[in-house]
């Protein structure tokens, strides 16, 4: 019998840190579950200097990444690094010595998960990714084993925390979107350059990883709709406040007659809803299946030892399956590789919602039955407005909120009633979630 399970680490940042912390520190009680010890034997990192806060073992860190793909007696490789062709050529390398692999690279399976999932598949290893969506909170591992006798029809949740700390601020406080954006950078909860999270592209990764393993289908990412937050304004929070509803930026899935909604944007939300309480950097997603009705998980979804713990928690699952010399026991991409069928994802013109529409209009007659004339041409009715102040001869808000309707038809009725004269600047339009008709 195998007497230890050997780990090799390729990245030494936050999150490698956060790994090499518990496998040191939970050694004991990771034994005792897995049956041997895991031991953490090469650490490669181009930086070697810096002072992470833990020691490791002489010899253990190394620059040489390729000491750790080819040391035979490694059982299990780590990638932490980050980004496309280096982090997937050391996967597949991996792969193609025989090794199980584990990542947190949501952006990588995101875009080339069809080669390295088939790669894994091809050398009998497995592949562990827990990590890459939601960080500490189990979703992979609920969704592949947790959920697997349910027929997803929906899922929904708050995937990035930087987006939701922002929006969180701006609706407790009524900050501007820039204002906020800065203290999250003072903070730590923004990177330098937050374009990935605050234009919903991480989000975005995300949930390609989840419609994938939710609904057996390869994702082409470029086919999920993806709108950021960095346009929101306070205005807008505060008028959905006064609708009983709250702003998020959510990741959205639903399979309807075969085919797929897959879309990443601003929201709407019941203010009571579990989702619209989830707050500061928190994430949460809510799966809706046909034997389990509803499920939300919820915690943090980054973090150095959140992280790390869903790092952690695949090491133990390969290194149980590692002893039992089996692999694959559950398909990487939770349908059988040969039972995944290519299911179309559906362009937003396709999607109905209802439909949050805020106009800048001068304050005139005629203003209200013009705009609900162009809406009732393209088959939209409304549900409610909502009119404040009255200055003629001014620029005020009015808004309308609508019954579910064809985004086509709802988009093409704002190109003409945004060329109206008394119309001052571009409709607002967020989509709506969550509210019965």
């Amino acid at each position: 019998m195998t007497s230890r399970m050997a780990v090799g680490m390729i990245g030494f940042g936050t999150v490698g840190t956060g790994v090499a912390k518990i496998l040191l520190n939970n050694a004991e009680l990771i034994a005792k579950r897995v049956g041997v010890p895991i031991e953490l034997v090469r650490v490669a990192d181009l930086d070697v200097k810096t002072d992470r806060g833990v020691v490791l073992p002489e010899g253990v860190l190394t620059t040489d990444a390729e000491s750790v793909l080819h040391d035979p007696q490694i059982d299990v490789v780590v990638e932490l690094i980050g980004g496309y062709d280096v982090a997937k050529r050391f996967i597949l390398t991996a792969l193609d010595q025989g090794k199980h692999v584990v990542t947190a690279n949501k952006a990588l399976l995101a875009i080339h998960g069809e080669e390295i999932f088939h790669a894994a598949a091809t050398a009998d290893c497995d592949l562990g990714f827990e990590a890459s969506v939601g960080g500490g909170i189990p979703i992979i591992r609920s969704l592949t084993e947790g959920l697997a006798a349910n027929h997803l029809s929906s899922m929904f949740g708050i995937m990035n925390g930087t987006s939701n700390y922002i929006l969180t601020r701006m609706t407790e406080e009524g900050k501007s979107f820039p204002e906020v954006l800065e203290e999250a950078r003072r903070y730590g909860y923004a990177e330098a350059d937050p374009t990935l999270d605050v234009e919903g592209l991480d989000a975005a990764h995300k949930l390609a990883i989840l419609v994938n393993l939710s609904y057996g289908t390869p994702v082409n990412i470029k086919e999920i709709y993806t709108e950021g937050i960095s346009q929101l304004s306070t205005l807008d929070i505060e008028f959905a406040r006064e609708f009983g509803l709250t702003v998020k930026l959510l990741v959205i899935a639903k399979l309807q007659d075969g085919e797929i909604e897959a879309r990443v944007h601003p929201t709407l939300v019941p203010s009571e809803s579990p989702i619209a309480r989830v707050s500061g950097v928190y994430n949460a997603i809510h799966f809706i299946g046909d034997a389990v009705g509803d499920i939300v998980l919820y915690g943090k979804g980054a973090g150095s030892l959140p992280t790390a713990s869903a790092v952690v928690s695949d090491i133990i699952d390969v290194s149980r399956n590692r002893l039992k010399n089996i692999s694959g026991r559950v398909p990487t991409t939770s349908f059988q590789w040969n039972r995944r069928i290519p299911l179309r994802i559906r362009p937003i013109e396709e999607v109905t919602s209802m439909y949050y529409l805020r106009f800048m209009v001068l304050d005139q007659p005629g203003v209200l039955s013009k705009i609900s004339g162009v809406l009732g041409d393209h088959g939209i009715s409304i549900s409610s407005v909502l009119q404040k102040g009255r200055e003629e001869g001014q620029t005020v808000p009015l808004v309308i909120m609508t019954h579910r309707s064809l985004e086509q038809a709802v988009q093409t009725a704002l190109q003409t009633i945004n060329r109206l004269s008394f119309v001052s600047e571009p409709t607002t339009l967020l989509r709506i979630e969550g509210v019965e008709q």
